[in-house]
């Protein structure tokens, strides 16, 4: 006892002198791993970066940040790194000839990036690379065929329709009406009627609809982690109170798709063929997935089902709702482009009020407008990839393998070598002889080259639906007071919402 009394204070100095040695040795590694980044974006210039925590403390998330990135991008022509604390560094790239290097290759995902996504969505199509990607998107293609795709049309319709009923009471009493909410719920719903054949009352339940509001706090609390340098460590972040909110978070997330899975599984017990399901009803994105089989007749476990549901799940409403919203408010904010989609749309529709798959074609300027939509406020603002060998950019300037590089939507999409007047809404844009005199990598709103987004095309007609059903009912009225204040998630959102006002349409005479 007297030994064990003695020895005790000793103790105490061992365990100090220990942490300081891993201090040291841990700042050490950061510093030497900083010389070293160093010299692979050396022929890269870029703002100043702070030592410690680079140039996180230049963003405020008060709406400005964006354009902070596109000053930037001014100043630095083609590419430019940015550092996330003392050791990380992704060079943002913001022109067509630099972005076809990197997307036309099959890169891996950002560990950096992602990782942080992945206990969330899991190991799925959106996070997962090699062999593993290459057979889950040969496995899931199936499921975005045309044929599949569309009877989505009228269940879009449906679901767009309970919200435009639901908007009644802003049209009458000339209220502001906040659209990613209202959006967000209708995508949501669609998806699940869509992709699950699952009828859900999320629109007109009442209350904050659970999923959705466990969706926002994820996204927030993953652009949080990314900008804290010490929340990159898994320990950290795990004991943090934001942490715990993280976990709550997407255990909620979690059990909404859980239930969608478990509800499917047990209606399909006893089939064992798609052609017996097709028979009776559509095929849906669900049935494909669980009678997905490769060459050697293996199917996806339930580890990657989980995860594939979980990203679909997200990705199918979330940057649609975004890109919906955003759509919306600008023909809200130009009248005069408003007026043509309706006039078009009318006519399109013949006095039908939903839409239908022979329809979406029949409305070229609206989609100019909603491809103009999307160059200006693209639902995914930012994707990143990570080298796994040496790369040489078209004037010559090379990073080595191991090397971070982000692609910035939004600065490409307004680079003004690039597009001529780039922040003015002009939907003539997309006319097909000025979309030919221009890269096919300057408009990239749903990614490009092998790993561009699989569910592109549902998207798309989702976005038809949705603005061809709305402006057919009413007339958007921009609210001058209430401008978005754009801010950086996995999503693009507003910092106070997107509002508008809206009025009936006025019957033709």
């Amino acid at each position: 006892m007297n030994l064990f009394k003695l020895a005790w204070p000793h103790m105490h100095y061992f365990l100090a002198v220990l942490c300081l040695v891993a201090a040291v040795y841990k700042l050490t590694f950061i510093l030497l791993k900083r010389k070293s980044v160093l010299k692979s974006f050396d022929a890269f210039p870029g703002p100043p970066a702070h030592l410690l925590f680079g140039n996180v403390l230049e963003f405020k998330q008060d709406g400005t940040d964006f354009f902070k990135l596109l000053k930037w991008a001014e100043s630095y022509p083609y590419a430019f790194p940015m550092w996330f604390g003392p050791s990380i560094c992704v060079l943002n790239i913001h022109h067509p000839d630099y972005i076809k290097t990197i997307l036309a290759s099959t890169e891996p995902k950002d560990k950096f990036a992602y990782e942080f996504i992945e206990s969330w969505i899991g190991n799925g199509l959106l996070v997962s690379e090699g062999q593993k990607w290459f057979r889950h998107r040969r496995l899931l293609t199936p499921g975005f065929h045309y044929d599949v795709l569309k009877p989505y049309v009228k269940l879009m319709s449906d679901s767009a329709k309970t919200m435009l009923d639901k908007w009644e009471r802003y049209a009458n009493s000339k209220e502001t009406l906040e659209l990613f909410e209202h959006v967000s719920l209708m995508t949501l719903d669609s998806i699940l009627k869509c992709a699950f054949s699952c009828n859900s009352n999320c629109q007109t339940e009442g209350g904050t609809n659970a999923y959705i509001k466990a969706v926002y706090e994820l996204t927030n609390l993953i652009n949080l982690r990314m900008r804290m340098f010490p929340y990159h460590s898994d320990l950290i972040f795990h004991l943090s109170p934001h942490g715990f909110r993280y976990r709550k978070a997407y255990k909620v997330a979690h059990s909404h798709t859980d239930e969608v899975i478990k509800r499917r599984k047990e209606a399909l017990k006893e089939e064992t063929e798609l052609g017996r399901i097709q028979a009776k009803r559509y095929l849906d994105f669900l049935d494909i997935l669980l009678f997905a089989r490769d060459e050697n007749q293996q199917g996806l476990s339930d580890e990657d089902l989980q995860a594939e549901v979980d990203t679909f799940m997200f990705e199918g409403h979330d940057t649609t709702a975004s890109g919906i919203s955003f759509i919306l408010y600008c023909l809200a904010c130009h009248p005069e482009h408003q007026k043509l989609c309706r006039d078009e749309i009318c006519e399109a529709l013949q006095g039908k009020d939903t839409m239908e798959w022979w329809d979406l074609n029949k409305i070229p300027y609206t989609t100019m407008c909603i491809k103009e939509s999307l160059r200006l406020y693209p639902p995914v603002p930012g994707i990143s990839r990570q080298i796994t060998k040496p790369i040489t950019f078209f004037d010559g300037r090379t990073l080595p393998a191991g090397s971070h590089i982000g692609v910035s939507m939004f600065a490409t999409h307004r680079n003004p070598t690039v597009w001529e007047n780039p922040h003015v809404f002009d939907p003539l844009r997309f006319l097909p002889e000025n979309v030919s005199k221009r890269s096919p990598h300057a408009f990239v709103p749903f990614s490009a080259g092998p790993r561009n987004c699989i569910g592109q095309t549902f998207a798309m007609n989702e976005l038809k639906v949705v603005t061809a059903l709305t402006l057919k009912r009413y007339d958007l009225i921009e609210d001058p007071n209430i401008k978005p204040k754009m801010i950086p998630r996995l999503v693009l959102r507003s910092l106070n919402g997107i509002h508008i006002k809206i009025k009936p349409v006025e019957p033709e005479m």
